[in-house]
């Protein structure tokens, strides 16, 4: 997946309208396989007090600063899920992804969309695990000493990591 001399980088997102969670992982191709390392990790922050249009620029210019300052090579993101009981979730959630998809849009760079349920299973080998054993599995893949906090961080690099893993499935049945 990577080349010898230029990693490759995957930005995950895990999109939400008050804390956007960001990872970049960098894939480097060596004799002995890939490694697999964190070049940034964080959250673009919204503030609740603002309207939402505010807000919604706010992630925006996030995520675009960091796809101008880490240059991923690819972009990986939570896809929207609905539950009958908060459908104004699925709205706001909604929000937020179009931003992020219009900033990976104006930077030429498509977006992977991977279900929630689909990332814990990569991850963890079950599609309900709980956010702790996310964590902990991002941990892991990543030789981190550290749980990345908050969650959305950990959300965020397990979407990269989870593209990584399904890009070089994709890549060996080719």
């Amino acid at each position: 997946m990577a080349s010898a001399e230029q990693p490759t980088r995957i930005l995950g997102i895990d999109p939400g309208l008050n804390i956007t969670g960001y990872g970049v992982i960098a894939v480097s191709a060596s004799s002995t396989g890939d490694s697999v390392s964190v070049v940034e990790a964080g959250v673009v922050r919204s503030k609740r007090s603002d309207d939402l249009g505010t807000r919604l620029s706010s992630i925006h210019e996030g995520i675009a600063d960091v796809i101008r300052s880490l240059s991923p090579n690819c972009v990986a993101l939570e896809e929207l899920y609905s539950h009958y009981e908060r459908p104004q979730t699925a709205i706001i959630m909604g929000h937020a992804r179009g931003v992020i998809c219009l900033a990976a849009a104006q930077a030429k760079m498509v977006v992977n969309s991977y279900a929630a349920t689909q990332v814990k299973k990569v991850l963890t080998g079950n599609g309900r695990a709980p956010k702790s054993q996310v964590q902990l599995a991002v941990t892991r893949h990543l030789n981190l000493e550290d749980i990345p906090e908050p969650p959305d961080v950990a959300d965020a690099l397990a979407i990269a990591i989870c593209h990584y893993y399904l890009s070089l499935r994709s890549a060996s049945m080719a």
